[in-house]
């Protein structure tokens, strides 16, 4: 069969949505403004389109779509590369930004990122012929951190996962250095998608002051890397003005 399906999205403005996936490494198949603005990019096999919609609200859109790829670590890192060759820094909040990249409970490793008019691209690599929802944890702590991890980086229910992660914070038993680091860093980025700044930089800082033996980051190594953009995040957002 040859049929390919291309998303459609709509645009504030077609040079800007070109700036934005240009620095992502796509390539301009066709761009015109008469009789309609309109573009159309490709990287590789993955083909976008975009037509003008200058009166677009991109806090209200829902407009996305998943995209499978067989390295999905080396599309997060080229990504990550651009946007921070062209704008100086990761983008973690506001638009455009680029989320976390993991495994998820259903079988695939992902990430989210979203462009300039709130457009988003779910990416994501099989890591499992199951791609039902695991079961979560029995344990207390494993089971909030699953429904936490969720509702941040799918569900994108960042005030109740900020409800979950504060709760798992108070004293409790056999809450591991990793764990803490990982339910520090999931508040973090959920306090800063939610412009709580103060939060978001008080639960880095004290991510940071946790110390974590070779095993433990090697097994943390997704939610450290997260941490560091989320640090410079809040380092630029402290910033006056």
């Amino acid at each position: 069969m040859g049929e390919v399906t291309i998303p459609l999205f709509p645009s504030r403005s077609i040079d800007d949505s070109w700036a934005f996936y240009e620095a992502l490494g796509f390539e301009a198949e066709a761009k015109q403004t008469r009789p309609y603005a309109y573009l159309a990019v490709r990287r590789g096999d993955l083909r976008l389109q975009f037509f003008e919609v200058k009166k677009h609200d991109p806090n209200t859109g829902m407009f996305t779509c998943y995209v499978l790829t067989t390295d999905v670590n080396g599309l997060y890192e080229a990504f990550r590369g651009g946007l921070k060759t062209t704008l100086g820094r990761i983008p973690a909040r506001g638009l455009p930004r680029i989320g976390r990249l993991g495994d998820m409970s259903y079988g695939v490793r992902q990430f989210l990122i979203t462009d300039p008019d709130g457009n988003q691209m779910r990416i994501g690599q099989p890591i499992s012929d199951d791609v039902d929802h695991r079961p979560p944890p029995k344990d207390r702590t494993g089971r909030a951190l699953h429904t936490a991890r969720l509702f941040v980086n799918s569900k994108q229910d960042y005030p109740g996962a900020v409800k979950i992660l504060e709760r798992l914070l108070e004293p409790a038993d056999g809450v591991t250095a990793a764990q803490r680091v990982e339910t520090l860093t999931l508040l973090a980025d959920a306090a800063l998608q939610m412009d709580d700044r103060e939060r978001a930089r008080e639960a880095v800082a004290a991510a940071d002051r946790i110390d974590l033996t070779d095993a433990e980051r090697a097994k943390a190594a997704d939610e450290l890397g997260r941490l560091g953009d989320l640090r410079t995040a809040t380092a630029e957002t402290a910033e006056p003005g």
